[in-house]
């Protein structure tokens, strides 16, 4: 019976000396305490070392997949040259399978073999003798440093770090847009103060500037690209009459240059968010259409990672970004707060400010799913998210209409509608009321025409009661 060994210098093939200490589990690592009671239980046979990393990091990675590289081959070849008709133990299933299929090998994998392998790694320098320590902790140093750059290589994290990213430069980018154009509309408001209050659209009017300069060139310059035909007649109109200051050349000129910038800008942030709308489909496609690119970006930055976010419960996910409010609230005793990243969301948004909290704690409940089946589904699309998103916008026009309907195993039922009946009574004239005979009289006739006597009723009515 032969064992199967992976060090990070190579593959080393031991020939287990004592089959019956392999059914002794519990006490096997006794036989393990020194060198020399380990060379009595296992010999080494064969050692085939690794050329260098490459050739180590390329064995590592196809051990971790269950398929056989070549160091293996090599070694496995030599011992089925030796007409070996044993066993071989080995410390992963899958190949395990791939030896039995390539080499026609009988491998065995279980809780005993594990135990082994553990107790030959307490004493792997000694029964390694051919390798000095030195070269094996280099080895294992260098191999562990070229896996780890390898899993980071494909690791689906590095791309929930390329959104978080992109989305954090968004943000920057669109604060610097917000100060660059205050900039521009104060600075060039001296000259022309009209042109802000008619353009409220930014980049309208930063082009604007660009193209014309100063006002006087405003009604010899075609705006028809840039602004509408009603707009460009009153920005002309505006030029003629204006009360800003007189400006140089070298002014209009620095003014110009920082509209240039701006619009610079403004391309890039426009191709950002492209880059970042298409990353998102790829990387969460159901979180994306529930809540949108943006609100979603920043929900995977805000949590780190799409991963964690994953972990995170719908209640966290509802109040993420909304921290500093809760720890006040929970601090003074107030109400806690309702939303946080995800108020920004279309189907919040549309929701009356009695229904927002209702919403939020919905679209927080199905954003929670849809993150889970985006960090651990294989093969995601994003029917799921389109699936919820049209459930909650049915329930936010239930809830918009004030129907009382019963929702999600919540609420008041719908009040039955029930017609009312009018029961018309008739009265009729007594005519015994006008009788002049006796009481007991009337009673003997009542009682001689075959009719029940009504004090009779009224005292078995009474000893009903009673019982």
């Amino acid at each position: 019976m032969f064992v199967l060994y992976e060090t990070p210098a190579g593959y080393a093939i031991f020939k287990l000396l004592d089959e019956k200490k392999l059914s002794q589990v519990d006490n096997l690592y006794l036989e393990f305490q020194t060198p020399e009671k380990a060379t009595k239980i296992v010999k080494l046979k064969h050692f085939e070392k690794f050329k260098d990393t490459t050739e180590a990091l390329s064995a590592a990675t196809a051990t971790v997949e269950g398929k056989l590289c070549k160091p293996l081959k090599k070694t496995l070849k030599k011992l089925v040259s030796d007409d070996v008709q044993d066993k071989l133990l080995v410390a992963d299933a899958k190949l395990g399978n791939a030896i039995k299929d390539k080499f026609s090998l009988q491998c065995v994998y279980n809780t005993n073999v594990q135990e082994l392998m553990r107790c030959i790694r307490t004493q792997s320098e000694s029964l390694l003798a051919g390798l000095p320590k030195k070269e094996m902790t280099a080895m294992a140093l260098g191999l562990a440093h070229s896996l780890s750059r390898y899993k980071l290589k494909f690791s689906p994290d590095k791309i929930d770090t390329m959104i978080v990213q992109a989305q954090c430069l968004l943000d920057d980018l669109d604060k610097e847009l917000n100060n660059y154009i205050m900039r521009a509309r104060e600075w060039y408001g001296w000259h022309f103060p009209e042109l802000g209050k008619i353009l409220t659209d930014n980049i309208a009017f930063v082009k604007t500037i660009k193209l014309v300069g100063t006002r006087d060139n405003m009604g010899a310059t075609d705006l028809s690209d840039i602004l509408p035909e009603d707009v460009e007649q009153k920005v002309k109109e505006a030029a003629e009459i204006s009360m800003g200051t007189e400006i140089s050349n070298e002014d209009i000129e620095n003014i110009q240059a920082l509209c240039d910038e701006i619009l610079a800008i403004n391309d890039y942030r426009t191709h950002l968010y492209d880059y970042l709308k298409t990353r998102m489909m790829a990387m969460a496609p159901n979180l994306t259409v529930l809540v949108g690119d943006t609100i979603g970006a920043r929900l995977i930055a805000h949590a780190g990672s799409l991963i964690n976010l994953a972990k995170h419960p719908a209640s966290t996910v509802q109040i993420l970004g909304a921290e500093k409010a809760l720890f006040r609230a929970l601090k003074t005793k107030k109400d806690t707060p309702k939303y946080g990243l995800i108020f920004h969301a279309q189907l919040i948004g549309q929701a009356s400010l009695r229904n927002k909290g209702k919403m939020s704690r919905s679209l927080a409940a199905k954003a929670s799913l849809a993150t889970r089946l985006d960090a651990f589904g294989e093969d995601v699309q994003f029917e799921l998210g389109a699936e919820h998103k049209v459930k909650l916008e049915a329930r936010l026009r239930l809830l918009e209409e004030g129907n009382m309907k019963r929702l999600s195993g919540t609420g008041k039922a719908k009040a039955k509608l029930e017609k009312y009946h009018v029961k018309s009574e008739v009265l009729t004239y007594n005519a015994e009321a006008d009788s002049t005979l006796s009481t007991e009289k009337v009673k003997k006739r009542k009682v001689s025409e075959g009719e029940t006597s009504q004090p009779k009723k009224k005292k078995k009515k009474h000893s009903e009661s009673q019982e």
